[in-house]
């Protein structure tokens, strides 16, 4: 892996805010043609979600990763995906469909490997997985790419060229949750044969009454049956007769060449979501200082939920991790301004041999902030198919 993202994840860029202890975030720093802020709060136990970008002349990166059941697979991503997409680039010429799909595989199957590694002393690790939302921007086109419901939302000005034209959000990625009537149709017609597939129970759809995304990484005991059937992880979940896979890793991905009215990108997990439209967040971008927007967002969300349930914010901080989920999910947030006028695109960093990586913290509940925040630059020649 590129060796900063490798590095334990506390060793991470940023502060802590002063009136949430939960809450993290990074101001604003440059990517290779524009500036970039990413935020998070935490709401279990443990951090499932984890964020990060990279940057370099050559590309830069966004993900964001939503766990479930545990924060071991968004983990896991954060120090493997952009490695396999930096090596799999580089063999192929550069970015594509194909080299992203190669990278999501990879992960899944080295995901596979760990849970298989780490199966005997814990069982329920094949219950854990996660979301996996990515952007990349090469040669001025963007990639997005997408399993389960995080979101990618784009803002841009509705018509090219006129300064006062309003600023309209356009969704890039697909919720990958059956929940959605067209999802569901999908699972449904995929198992024919199956009546249960999908279950409408605890008030949403879900598949086999378990899970409402049908695309992650990791949730192995939902694709490869002898998990399931095997009695030593049945001692931690009740089994879930299976003929075969009902989640997949295949990413649905959008290709989309930059263009001058595009303005910023959203990318987040569904905790963001559940509480703001696309159009919301678009306009609080819009409207607002760069410094901080990440942040921004984070709080306008916790705001309104807050809100529902007749609080104040203020309130809602003063809950503790775990408690604090059953008011709002984790939530991690990455705006990244689109800045055409300052030149081609990755083309501002500079030197071709150093990139930079920025990750979320891993756990916001025990951040050291005592830890460096200087920028991390690190050779493209520590790089290699011998450190994945």
């Amino acid at each position: 892996m590129l060796e900063i993202c490798r590095k334990p994840l506390e060793r991470c860029f940023g502060v802590g805010d002063g009136g949430d202890g939960l809450l993290w975030h990074m101001g604003l720093k440059p990517h290779s043609f524009g500036d970039f802020s990413i935020a998070v709060v935490q709401a279990n136990s443990f951090l499932e979600d984890q964020g990060q970008v990279l940057t370099s002349p050559s590309a830069t990166y966004i993900g964001v990763y939503d766990g479930h059941g545990g924060p071991e697979a968004s983990r896991f991503i954060t120090h493997h995906l952009f490695a396999f997409l930096h090596n799999f680039a580089t063999e192929e010429g550069g970015l594509s469909e194909e080299v992203i799909k190669k990278a999501f595989s990879a992960t899944e199957e080295g995901f596979l490997h760990f849970v298989k590694r780490s199966w005997p002393a814990q069982p329920q690790i094949a219950s854990v997985g996660s979301c996996c939302l990515v952007g990349a921007i090469s040669n001025n086109v963007l990639y997005v790419a997408n399993l389960g419901d995080s979101r990618a939302v784009l803002g841009r000005r509705a018509s090219q060229g006129q300064m006062n034209s309003p600023v309209v959000a356009e969704r890039l990625s697909t919720d990958h949750n059956v929940g959605v009537e067209e999802v569901r149709r999908e699972v449904e017609a995929l198992h024919p044969d199956d009546s249960t597939i999908v279950v409408y129970t605890r008030g949403v759809w879900r598949i086999k009454g378990i899970i409402q995304v049908s695309r992650s990484i990791g949730d192995v005991y939902l694709k490869k049956p002898e998990f399931n059937r095997d009695p030593l992880f049945q001692q931690f979940g009740s089994p879930v007769p299976l003929k075969r896979a009902v989640m997949t890793a295949e990413p649905s991905i959008v290709i989309r060449k930059l263009k001058p009215n595009d303005m910023f990108l959203i990318f987040a997990s569904d905790g963001l979501w559940e509480h703001l439209s696309d159009e919301a967040a678009v306009e609080i971008v819009f409207k607002n200082p760069r410094v901080g927007i990440a942040k921004r967002l984070v709080k306008a969300a916790v705001q309104e939920a807050a809100r529902k349930r007749e609080m104040r914010y203020e309130d809602i901080k003063r809950i503790k991790r775990g408690v604090r989920r059953y008011f709002h999910d984790d939530i991690t947030v990455i705006v990244l301004y689109l800045d055409h006028s300052r030149g081609s695109p990755n083309g501002r960093l500079g030197d071709d041999t150093l990139f930079n990586c920025t990750s979320t913290p891993v756990d916001i509940f025990s951040l050291n902030t005592d830890m460096g925040a200087d920028d991390a630059e690190v050779s493209l020649h520590a790089l290699s198919s011998s450190e994945l």
